[in-house]
């Protein structure tokens, strides 16, 4: 099995989240995914542990967003007022 590199690239991040590498660059242009700019035409560079733990702060806002959130059950939502 290979070993995953210490560095990815935006289009090997976006792979890795099956997202495209345009989200992954606003993702980090607007600091949510820490990553380094490299060399002298400014190659983004993203830690794969950081990744990890990109993904991981994910589920944990995702969990309390579904906390907080809570989907109606079908009885509840019969209820519910009509909005119009």
């Amino acid at each position: 099995m290979a070993e995953t590199p210490r560095f990815l690239t935006l289009a090997d991040v976006a792979e890795v989240l099956n997202t495209s590498s345009a989200q992954v660059y606003a993702l980090v242009r607007r600091g949510e995914l820490p990553a380094i700019k490299i060399g002298g035409r400014g190659q983004w560079r993203v830690e794969s542990s950081q990744l990890e733990e990109f993904i991981q702060r994910m589920y944990d806002e995702t969990r309390t967003f579904v906390v907080e959130h809570p989907m109606d059950t079908p009885a509840e939502a019969e209820e519910a007022p009509q909005e119009r």
